[in-house]
């Protein structure tokens, strides 16, 4: 029987506005693909961001001019060439990952050759406030495992004492999204040497990072949006000491499990990082975690409502979805 291909839009609302140096956002928007043989459908889903010219609209279309092809049986590996890393090859990539398991009756895990996913401490998101705010919400995750706290330029440094006070033995990783100029880099070093902070996500625009392959940073610096694919690890790897994985960006499971190989053979630490989405989006990424440093998976933890069978994350450890959701 010849494949069916469907894709939509879904959105789910936040039950609290998760608010970092790019904006604030209220409910997470994803596209949602379901690939079908008539035997098994599987389902994959993509969170499009405009940081990188994506939006619902342009993934639906990247998706519907693929249609044809994925219908006549393209795979995982076709559609790498069919289509750019971003949101909506993670969503068909991933949905054909989830048909390939069903169809040999077997799970995504047996397919790469790996062990099952198991419960993974991810980092819960301290959002920008104010420093006594974000002291609060700190102290009320206290005892988890890991909490990344977003920054801006204004006063970071007494947003990360604040939270550091607040959560004393817990891991940190501060996130400024690329609100952060080399200046103030080397101006809040001493306070992450300080307050331990295992790392410093992305401080800088992917564009202004030049300047750190000369930096000798005593706390390690992650990529995230300076790094997309392999084909920029080599100058990732000069400049970086941790990269951040996130599907949406790879375009989908099957390169980033090629991105992670890499980097780790480039000596890199890794993240596995996640948008704000559904439990579908994480349990393809659960693969990465596995085999990562850090996880920051928490986006379905922002959700008044996940779907059904998804992860569940309780003092920091995520539980992998029900058997048969995804996978």
């Amino acid at each position: 029987m010849p494949r069916k291909l469907s894709a939509r839009h879904d959105r789910f609302a936040l039950h609290t506005p998760f608010r970092i140096a790019r904006g604030v956002k209220t409910a997470a928007d994803v596209v949602t693909v379901e690939i079908s043989d008539g035997a098994a459908t599987g389902r994959g889903e993509g969170v499009p961001y405009p940081r990188y010219g994506e939006s619902i609209e342009s993934a639906l279309a990247e998706i519907a001019a693929v249609r044809a092809a994925l219908e006549a049986g393209a795979g995982r590996h076709e559609i790498i060439g069919l289509m750019r890393p971003g949101a909506a090859r993670n969503a068909v990539d991933c949905a054909l990952w989830d048909l390939e398991a069903k169809l040999a009756g077997k799970t995504v895990a047996a397919l790469i050759g790996t062990p099952e996913p198991g419960p993974v401490a991810t980092a819960l998101t301290v959002v920008i406030d104010t420093p006594d705010e974000m002291a609060r919400a700190a102290a009320a995750i206290a005892d988890v495992p890991l909490i990344k706290v977003k920054v801006d330029a204004s006063d970071p440094a007494t947003a990360i004492r604040a939270v550091r006070q607040a959560a004393p033995d817990t891991a940190l990783i501060v996130d400024p999204n690329e609100s952060w100029d080399e200046a103030l880099v080397r101006a809040t070093m001493p306070v992450l040497v300080e307050c331990k902070v295992d790392t410093l996500e992305q401080p800088c625009p992917a564009e202004n990072d030049g300047w750190l392959a000369g930096y000798d940073s005593p706390v390690p610096i992650c990529a995230d949006e300076s790094l997309h694919t392999v084909a920029e690890l080599d100058a990732v790897a000069a400049r970086y000491g941790a990269v951040n994985i996130k599907l949406d960006k790879t375009g989908g499971l099957t390169t980033a499990l090629e991105l992670a190989k890499a980097a780790r053979a480039h000596g890199l630490k890794l993240m596995s990082g996640c948008m704000v989405c559904s439990s579908l989006g994480i349990a393809p990424a659960l693969h990465i975690a596995r085999q990562a440093d850090w996880a920051d998976l928490d986006g379905p933890t922002w959700l008044a409502d996940d779907r059904a069978g998804g992860t569940r994350t309780e003092h920091g450890i995520m539980q992998p979805p029900t058997e048969g959701f995804w996978g």
